[in-house]
């Protein structure tokens, strides 16, 4: 049985494979099966992770189960979040009160003071500073908010990739990322410096060199990546 072809029922409580239902019961709760071939679950003794016969990778039971990424998993235990391996052993000895998921082997977490930064896949700091917010890693580049509440790119070693601050900003995707300056959204290079002049009330990434946009006077258009308007939806 390939686990990609197991899907979950629309009340996120069962699995089915080619019209069947799995094992043969029903979860209070439950997610999708991730690499490699693991979903977390929920019952009435708590939630934790199945493989695709149904049986559960280890005794104990959490508050709260998700998916693994990167060989690791989010669980919570009471207000306590940190990682499990897929041996379902604690991935290091701290924990948090939030922990993300693992994207390119790091992770944005939360302490106890409510400051985020990232750790790498045995929960040690990969730099000193700490942030407001702190997103996933992608090809390398996060997006954090600073001290002064602003929002700037940095990289996996926690240093900022240029000098652009702004009031909000999407992770890069095919070179671009999304931002927003004090007239409004637009998409910048990696240097921070903007596509065109023009700023809009919502910007979507590019998509195969084309993106969503919004202006101020809620007109729907289609933009390339020079600004140019292709069509008004």
């Amino acid at each position: 049985m390939n686990w990609k072809d197991i899907y979950l029922s629309p009340d996120n409580k069962s699995y089915y494979y080619r019209g069947k239902l799995l094992f043969g019961k029903t979860f209070l709760d439950a997610l999708s099966f991730h690499y490699p071939a693991i979903a977390a679950v929920k019952d009435k003794d708590g939630s934790y992770h199945i493989d695709t016969s149904g049986n559960a990778l280890y005794k104990e039971r959490y508050t709260r189960t998700f998916g693994f990424y990167c060989g690791r998993a989010t669980v919570v235990q009471g207000d306590n979040w940190f990682h499990i391996t897929e041996k379902g052993r604690k991935a290091y000895s701290i924990s948090f009160c939030w922990t993300g998921n693992y994207q390119e082997n790091l992770c944005p977490v939360r302490d106890n003071e409510n400051k985020y930064f990232h750790i790498d896949l045995v929960g040690s700091r990969i730099y000193n500073d700490n942030y407001k917010y702190a997103g996933d890693f992608k090809s390398g580049v996060a997006c954090v908010k600073t001290i002064d509440g602003l929002f700037r790119h940095i990289d996996i070693s926690g240093k900022f990739i240029n000098e652009k601050s702004f009031q909000d900003l999407g992770i890069f995707h095919k070179n671009f990322a999304t931002a927003k300056d004090k007239i409004g959204w637009h998409h910048i290079n990696k240097a921070g410096i903007g596509l065109y002049p023009e700023r809009y009330l919502i910007a979507e990434p590019f998509y195969n060199g084309f993106a969503n946009v919004e202006t101020f006077d809620n007109k729907k258009q289609i933009i390339d990546e020079e600004g140019n308007k292709v069509l008004e939806l």
